[in-house]
């Protein structure tokens, strides 16, 4: 199948003759949990908060959940940052490292993570700003006594994915209890309703407690020993209204807390609601960063509204449904792509960029990995929902000023993306970070499928500045020599266990790069603008994809790759220091997350093969199962496409909530994400993975955007391809498809 012109428009996918019964499809996967899944707390939101729900609904009982898996409460605005009282900045954390031809430049490279308990510098720029829980909100009783998980019995948990709505129902000490919990579409707002007769009887009610942050920060950022409590102010009280003016630091935050009873202060970092003799109670907790905005609308007026952005979600965009397929995976493979959209839904559609465990806990400070903002979220736009998407890209553009200021300062043009960032748009130090390059054509990539998506002139005009500015430095970066274009070095490819000071042309990148340019020239064509003759310079000149054997190589640089990882000592097991053959097969996806146009199929064919024969597979990440999909479809393989969505390996186990864990093999481990580096998760008291394994996260949401986008191609097509469900084998499944926009 040969590489397509970039110039071929998208088909939208046919419509199947008899619409999708979408509530049969969404509902078939409702979650329903009957007892405590340790590692599966259930998530709400809206894409800018996040709430993360216990068995009874609420966040009564933590410690009934492993030490990965916090119940947070959690918005995209709410960052802390320690006191600097050494004035580190920016400047603090670089080093100079030599550039070929280009002498020294300036670098946030930590040589090795001992360098962070050395210089308390990288350890300030590294954990600081971070995210922050805003609240623990479980149920308590009026006169102070906590709830005996011993006395919680039938539990009884759904997830209502068609409403949003989670019903939480069991007996305590014998006597019924009803929790009903959602979160509002467009506030930042929790919305409990209680029904027992222990409401009216016991006092049953609603506390709110408001955590101060534990200096590790990494999973859990909550801390109740008291210290956060200085910080808390009433503004207003009322019977059933409060108003909470919250101070951590520099960081200041609103709360309000309306309920249908009676609302005391408990205790000096605790409110309690109750109910005034009645057996129902209703609570509202809202959070901003403005005072005026606390207070919430009527209750049943949030319900109808919380019912109706569900409703519309699932009746609106694109929609796979494999109902009537013989494959026994079908049930199972649309559970995980149902499941996928509502945590996309909750955790990667806000204002930044989504951290990879989303608002569900926080790895690497939460701070945001802009490299896997596609994997994230670029399913949304190819999805028939690109206002989602849409709600980060103005982090993009305004942070264009430092991006550029980056460049600059590397003697290059256009805009510089950071790797592992906050909202302040600021690098953070480390071994990786620096040099990892493929996320700068990203904002070209989210662009260009919004484009697709949408096809309104306006989308040029909104993001034009951003797809300039991110193509001078795709032109701009590489370094000419022997009359060509190299990227690197110092670089450090998506596959990142290569040494940055000798790594040149990956293959991914180089044809990544060549691809965002040839976009960037086509989107100045539809604004009737003429191709820059410095792109097609670059266009001309990039390397090309280095190949050894008739197979193509990671990377340029090291040769006899695939000789060492055929080996006795590397093959499908790469312990040993010389074995390259783990981590992210990512060269594979210069045909598949893109159609790279140097690429020749055959030749990708041999060296996918030569994967599946050879890769230590344990050492796999969660969006490499469905990018390896992307490539077998590509190629005319979609019984492999579909098998790599099911590869047996421990990071794509796919939990009741549709959540997968990130997993690292213990002899990789300490290389990759040591505790100290902030990613390490912390030690678990019960190993869930066997001997040989850590559990790092609980979840790692890049596995359900990478699902949803490859499973996007397959169903929806791409350009060039021919017949329906081009990556989906014609035996066994049934593929029926609305609104889905075929891939580039």
């Amino acid at each position: 199948m040969a590489a397509c012109a970039q110039t071929v428009q998208p088909v939208a996918a046919v419509a199947p003759a008899t619409p999708i019964d979408r509530q049969a499809l969404v509902t078939r996967h409702n979650v329903v949990l009957t007892a405590v899944d340790r590692h599966a707390p259930i998530m709400l939101g809206n894409g800018d908060l996040g709430f993360t729900a216990d068995i009874t609904g609420l966040q009564t009982f933590p410690e009934q959940y492993s030490e990965l898996a916090p119940l947070l409460t959690m918005a995209q605005w709410g960052w802390h940052s320690f006191p600097n009282p050494e004035g580190y900045t920016e400047q603090d954390g670089l080093v100079n490292v030599p550039v070929p031809g280009r002498g020294e430049q300036p670098y946030a490279w930590m040589k090795s993570w001992a360098d962070a308990e050395t210089n308390p510098a990288y350890t300030w720029l590294r954990a600081n700003p971070h995210r922050i829980s805003l609240s623990r909100i479980g149920l308590t009783f009026n006169d102070g006594r906590t709830l005996d998980f011993a006395k919680v019995a039938d539990p009884r948990q759904t997830l209502d994915l068609w409403t949003g709505a989670l019903t939480s129902r069991f007996t305590y000490d014998g006597q019924p209890v009803e929790v009903v919990t959602r979160v509002h579409p467009t506030l930042d707002m929790v919305m409990v309703e209680i029904s027992s007769p222990l409401v009216a009887s016991q006092g049953l009610g609603v506390q709110v407690r408001y955590p101060g942050v534990n200096p590790a920060v990494n999973p859990d950022p909550t801390s109740f020993d008291g210290a956060g409590a200085q910080g808390l102010e009433v503004v207003a009280f009322d019977t059933g209204d409060v108003r909470i003016r919250r101070t951590l630091d520099d960081t200041v935050y609103y709360s309000g807390i309306i309920g249908s009873g009676k609302i005391e202060q408990s205790g000096a970092d605790s409110f309690s609601v109750v109910a005034n003799g009645r057996d129902r109670l209703t609570v509202m907790v809202r959070f901003d960063q403005q005072a005026d905005k606390t207070i919430a609308p009527a209750y049943s007026a949030s319900v109808e509204a919380v019912t109706r952005h569900w409703n519309a979600f699932w009746s609106e965009g694109g929609a796979v449904d494999f109902s009537g397929s013989t494959d026994p995976r079908a049930h199972e493979l649309e559970r995980r792509v149902v499941l996928s959209q509502y945590l996309s839904a909750v955790n990667g559609a806000g204002e930044l960029p989504p951290q990879e465990e989303g608002l569900f806990s926080n790895s690497w400070y939460g701070k945001f990995h802009l490299e896997m903002h596609p994997w994230h979220a670029g399913w949304q736009a190819m999805w028939g929902r690109p206002e989602l998407l849409e709600r980060s890209l103005p982090w993009y553009l305004g942070n264009l000023d430092n991006a550029r200021a980056e460049a600059a300062r590397h003697g290059v043009k256009g805009a510089w993306w950071p790797k592992m960032v906050g909202p302040e748009g600021r690098n953070s130090p480390s071994l990786v970070s620096p040099f990892i390059m493929w996320q700068q054509p990203h904002p070209i990539l989210l662009a260009e499928l919004i484009w697709r998506s949408e096809k309104d002139p306006a989308v040029l005009g909104r993001y034009a500045e951003l797809v300039e500015a991110t193509a001078d430095l795709l032109a701009s970066w590489p370094i000419e020599a022997n009359g060509r274009l190299n990227l690197g070095a110092p670089m450090i490819p998506a596959q990142e266990n290569y040494d940055p000071l000798t790594t040149i042309n990956p293959t991914f990148e180089v044809e990544y790069f060549r691809w965002a340019l040839e976009t960037a020239q086509q989107w100045r064509v539809r604004q009737g603008q003429p191709r820059r003759a410095d792109w097609d310079q670059a266009l001309a000149k990039i390397a090309p994809p280095a190949m050894k054997d008739g197979l193509y190589l990671p990377v340029e640089s090291v040769p006899d790759f695939w000789e060492t990882a055929m080996s006795d000592a590397c093959r499908k097991h790469a312990a040993a220091a010389q074995c390259k053959n783990r981590d992210h097969p990512s060269f594979l996806m210069a045909y598949g997350f893109i159609p790279g146009a140097r690429i020749d199929p055959d030749a990708m064919r041999r060296t996918f093969e030569a994967v599946e024969r050879n890769w230590d597979v344990r050492q796999t990440w969660g969006w490499d199962f469905p990018m390896m999909a992307m490539t077998a479809a590509r190629l005319g393989e979609p019984e492999k496409a579909v098998d790599w969505l099911f590869a047996d390996l421990k990071n794509n186990q796919w939990g009741v909530t549709g959540m997968t864990p990130r997993v690292h093999l213990d002899e990789h481990a300490d290389e990759l994400v040591p505790v100290s580096a902030g990613a390490g998760g912390v030690e678990m008291a019960v190993n869930p993975d066997g001997a040989g394994y850590r559990r790092a996260a609980e979840t790692y949401f890049p596995s359900n955007g990478s699902l949803l986008m490859a499973v996007g191609l397959m169903a929806g097509g791409w350009d060039g391809s021919t017949g329906h469900a081009p990556g989906f084998p014609k035996e066994g499944w049934t593929v029926r498809v609305e609104g889905l926009t075929p891939a580039p």
